[in-house]
């Protein structure tokens, strides 16, 4: 039985054209379904948890996922009491099926209640809908997905009056005992939908709520009535017909393709993909609608330009500029800026170079010597794992706090000695790790006045959160760790107090996109792009690590001295980091990142954060939690190394003519 559920309802609106390669094996699909991951990495199944307790003695509905005729008997023989709880009800009206949270049945009224791992502030105005009257886009999405359930339920049931809630973590609300976050513990079956163990015998064991609940039943109604629209001229009720026909039907909608779908297509298919012999959704639309040839595929394309305005990727892709070589200068209306690249004069690089297949590297020599004889010895580089945590590991702390639980910490000296020199990672079950991460990079870095370097601005904001945490702390050397976060940082806009720290971090990333191009990149500035890449550009890196640690003037503190940084094959330089073993069984770190893309606050760290969630909250063996600590040092280290490699090569090329 074919069914439209509320997952493919979403999948739909963000392009039609998937529910055609959904579910569908002989297509690539790079955002794999592993509700565990998922569960370790966001922490959702606290919340939802959580929010059962707010309505006890419900009636969970597990099991027989698929057979959905066979769940929505339970639930209509559910609701056919006068009062009822259910959690995970199931509601099948022709060939759409949505699960809801939970719902509540008080005699002919039901509240249909979202609980999402989602954080926000009820205390703030116009949580939903903005100043002038339209969807907060940041919410559209979910209010859509309840949209959908409400439809459904209402078609099946008429008479009722159906109510619409969403429930979140309140960030306004504070944690009134300790260890709430430990409470919820989590299994391997949870990918069934099941396995999370609750220690809390009751709601009030649970001390004040940190859960809240928002009546969104007008605007959900608004959204059938299509007074929000998630498109301009799309009708909702014309939608979900045309959603369920074609998904019945197996049809392939040809809804136009757009930039930003076409972008973040998960159905587009890696080099080692085709090999197996998947097909490419990505593919099937493009040649079927723009009549590409397989060529046409690999010509350089504009989803590949470096820091691109959306606005603008939009036009030129709406304008059939699809490649490279379809883009004119005046397109970019470029601008310059002072001692560096703009963004735009950096697009236009890409572009020429690409157009000319001209591979050579763009260095403005004098520009990254003027930045680096700013720099004072010996130079510190650092990297930070961080997570957030749904449910708040202590009294006083708030929802979704960031937890900053690990780093890495390389120094180059001026003899160019490079020394791992100090590590902090605290994963422990129920243990804040913040104030004692402060201290031990405090300590780390407060032997000299060198300077240091972080690679985007993750470290910043994440010093800036202990910062507020801390001024609200009891911890006794609060004003010493404050002050030290303050010399070696700037404070965000948010920030209760402005400074600007003498040794403020000095951003890598930066100083790459002012000074640097590099063409294997494809436009690219993640650290993970540009390793290989100046690794693939540099004679001088590409000899000194291929070398084993022993024979360098290099230590570690998680690699043998046998280790090889660097493996060559044939003309082709392998990243770092394709030589370490994947945090998770059959999970590289890159399909965790395509899995979890659309959480909140996740950047290039999504296996570090997942592993954190599995450390945190399921029970393991000590070789277990002895073989995911490793390799998180591992990770953390290399992404140091890293940082110091790129500076090797700025120095490289300065040091030429």
């Amino acid at each position: 039985m074919k069914v439209l559920t509320k997952s493919r309802f979403k999948l739909g609106l963000e392009c039609p054209n998937k529910l055609f390669f959904t579910g569908k094996k002989s297509y690539a699909n790079n955002k794999k379904d592993d509700r565990f991951l998922e569960a370790l990495a966001e922490g959702g199944f606290q919340v939802e948890e959580l929010a059962r307790m707010t309505f006890p003695n419900g009636t969970l509905l597990e099991g027989n996922d698929c057979n959905y005729e066979t769940l929505w008997y339970k639930t209509r023989d559910l609701l056919r009491q006068d009062n009822a709880t259910i959690y995970e009800a199931a509601v099948l009206y022709e060939s759409l099926f949505v699960r809801a949270d939970i719902l509540v049945k008080k005699g002919d009224t039901i509240q249909l209640i979202e609980v999402k791992a989602k954080s926000y502030d009820s205390t703030e105005d116009h949580i939903f809908i903005g100043k002038r009257g339209g969807l907060r886009s940041e919410w559209k999405v979910y209010l859509f997905d309840i949209a959908f359930q409400k439809y459904v339920l209402q078609k099946r049931f008429p008479g009722f009056e159906i109510k619409s809630y969403i429930m979140m973590a309140d960030t306004s609300k504070t944690a009134s005992i300790n260890g709430l976050n430990q409470l919820f513990r989590i299994t391997k079956t949870a990918n069934n939908r099941t396995g999370i163990n609750t220690l809390a015998n009751s709601i009030d064991d649970l001390g004040d709520p940190i859960l809240s609940r928002e009546d969104v039943t007008e605007i959900i109604e608004d959204i059938i009535n299509d007074v929000h629209q998630y498109q301009d001229g799309l009708s909702f009720k014309k939608t979900v017909a045309k959603f369920k026909y074609n998904y019945e039907q197996d049809d392939y909608i040809n809804a136009p393709t757009t930039y930003s779908a076409c972008k973040h297509c998960e159905f587009k298919t890696s080099q080692e993909e085709k090999e197996d012999g998947l097909d490419s959704g990505y593919e099937y639309c493009f040649k079927k609608q723009h009549h590409w040839t397989s060529d046409d595929f690999e010509k350089p394309h504009i989803f590949e330009i470096g820091g691109l305005y959306y606005r603008r990727g939009i036009a030129f892709f709406n304008s059939n500029k699809f490649f490279l070589s379809d883009i004119k200068k005046d397109d970019l209306k470029i601008k310059t800026e002072d001692g560096k690249l703009s963004s735009t004069e950096r697009q236009w690089l890409q572009i020429e170079k690409s157009n000319n297949n001209d591979h050579s590297l763009f260095v403005d020599k004098k520009g990254l010597k003027t930045e680096m004889d700013k720099w004072s010895f010996p130079l510190h580089f650092i990297d930070f794992e961080t997570s957030t945590s749904a449910l708040p590991f202590h009294k006083g702390r708030r929802p979704y706090e960031q937890i900053a639980f690990q780093f890495s910490h390389h120094i180059y000296y001026e003899d160019g000695r490079i020394e791992h020199a100090s590590e902090f990672l605290n994963a422990e079950a129920g243990q804040f790790p913040n104030f004692e991460f402060i201290r031990a990079l405090k300590r780390a870095l407060e032997k000299d006045e060198g300077s240091i370097f972080r690679y985007g601005n993750h470290e910043n904001t994440i010093v800036n959160a202990i910062y507020e945490q801390l001024a609200t702390s009891d911890e006794a050397d609060k004003d010493e760790l404050m002050t030290f976060i303050q010399n070696v940082s700037h404070s965000t806009q948010s920030a209760s107090t402005e400074w600007q720290g003498y040794r403020d971090m000095v951003d890598l990333l930066e100083v790459v996109k002012d000074f640097y191009f590099n063409s294997l990149t494809k436009g690219s500035n993640s650290i993970k792009a540009v390793l290989p890449a100046i690794l693939a550009s540099s004679a001088v890196l590409k000899k000194k690590y291929s070398k084993n640690i022993g024979a360098l003037a290099l230590s570690s503190r998680n690699f043998q001295s046998d280790h090889i940084w660097l493996a060559i094959d044939g003309d082709q330089v392998m990243s770092p980091y394709e030589n370490l073993p994947p945090i998770f069984e059959d999970w590289s770190e890159e399909d965790i990142a395509n899995s979890i893309s659309e959480m909140e606050s996740i950047s290039d760290g999504g296996a570090a954060l997942t592993a954190y969630g599995k450390l945190q909250y399921t029970d393991m063996t000590k070789k277990e939690v002895k073989q995911i600590k490793d390799a998180l040092l591992k990770y953390c280290e290399l992404d140091t190394l890293a940082m110091v490699m790129i500076y090797e090569h700025f120095l490289e090329l300065i040091s030429t003519q």
